[in-house]
């Protein structure tokens, strides 16, 4: 793993997964990840109907 590339330290000093990096993983690991690619975790936009 790669500083910058991979992965970033945050204000907090936590470690935080890049896009980059699950992509190279190749599977979502349903932690609701800030960089996820797959979008697991993200809120959806509610339809309305008119």
């Amino acid at each position: 793993m790669k500083e910058g590339e991979d992965f970033y330290f945050n204000e907090e000093g936590f470690m935080v997964f890049t896009e980059a990096y699950h992509l190279k993983r190749g599977h979502c690991c349903k932690n609701k990840c800030r960089h996820c690619p797959w979008g697991y975790g993200k809120k959806k936009e509610k339809k309305k109907i008119s």
